[in-house]
């Protein structure tokens, strides 16, 4: 059988926690076919960003097309872009696809604080990818950035999942995991009704590249032919299970375990 294509847009993490590394792994896992359009380099481990180095909008764009017009792509996400050049070409490559499923995660600062995305971009992304999207998956300040006011209440958080599908989106999963309380809760509007899903905290420092592990598993799904809930659904529970087996490894905000509790492969 034939694995769903998907892409991920997104910057590359020399750690291999986030980024394309971590969607990668999360795409092949839950049994898809992983292809990259690699729009940015870092240097960073679970310590933070020692440097960033973004890659010329023309490879950026090339990169879709490529993946585009040999392999196929049944759905992609969209992470890390960093400047308004880099939305821009990102932008002309998936409009290439008309209905493509696209999940965007729109990636502003990274997990100890450091920006991603150029403020002058974050109206180009607006603009120019938000409409693309079938599914946008902002966490709280990423979602206030975007609707420009606080989201600290359940209805706040209603009203600006409403409010980027106004912008554009298709459907707004507002995540909760920088909210207070040990009690999480996501909430996914899709255009004309609501849906939650709620788990406890996990009580670690080991969360490094949750929201680009949630957005590939979710694009995943849809490639797959899961209906947006469904798909949403998986991508928590694989999230949940990733971050409870997580390895403990670096100093800092470490990565999860992408295998998610499967044994490494051995020949028989």
């Amino acid at each position: 059988m034939t694995p769903a294509r998907i892409l991920t847009v997104a910057g590359s993490d020399s750690s291999g926690g986030a980024g394309i590394e971590a969607d990668i792994k999360t795409i092949e896992r839950l049994g898809g076919y992983a292809m990259a359009a690699v729009t940015a380099v870092t240097a960073q481990n679970t310590l933070g960003v020692q440097g960033i180095w973004s890659l010329p909008p023309e490879a950026i764009e090339a990169q879709i097309r490529s993946c585009r017009e040999d392999i196929g792509i049944d759905a992609a996400k969209c992470g890390m872009l960093g400047g308004s050049a880099a939305v821009e070409a990102a932008a002309e490559g998936l409009q290439a696809m008309p209905g493509l499923l696209l999940v965007v995660d729109p990636v502003m600062r990274a997990k100890g604080g450091q920006r991603l995305l150029a403020p002058e971009a974050e109206e180009a992304l607006r603009r120019l990818i938000l409409p693309l999207a079938t599914l946008v998956t902002p966490n709280l300040p990423e979602a206030a950035a975007l609707v420009g006011r606080d989201v600290a209440t359940s209805r706040e958080r209603e009203r600006a999942a409403q409010e980027l599908v106004e912008m554009g989106a298709g459907a707004a999963l507002i995540k909760g995991g920088h909210g207070d309380g040990d009690d999480l809760e996501d909430i996914l509007y899709d255009g004309s009704r609501f849906y939650r899903f709620r788990a406890r905290r996990i009580a670690t420092r080991h969360t490094h590249g949750t929201g680009c592990t949630l957005s590939a598993a979710i694009a995943t799904g849809l490639g797959q032919g899961l209906e947006l809930p469904a798909a949403v659904a998986r991508g928590v529970a694989f999230v949940q299970a990733a971050i409870r087996l997580a390895p403990g490894l670096g100093g800092g905000h470490g990565p999860l375990d992408h295998h998610a509790g499967q044994p490494a492969w051995e020949e028989v």
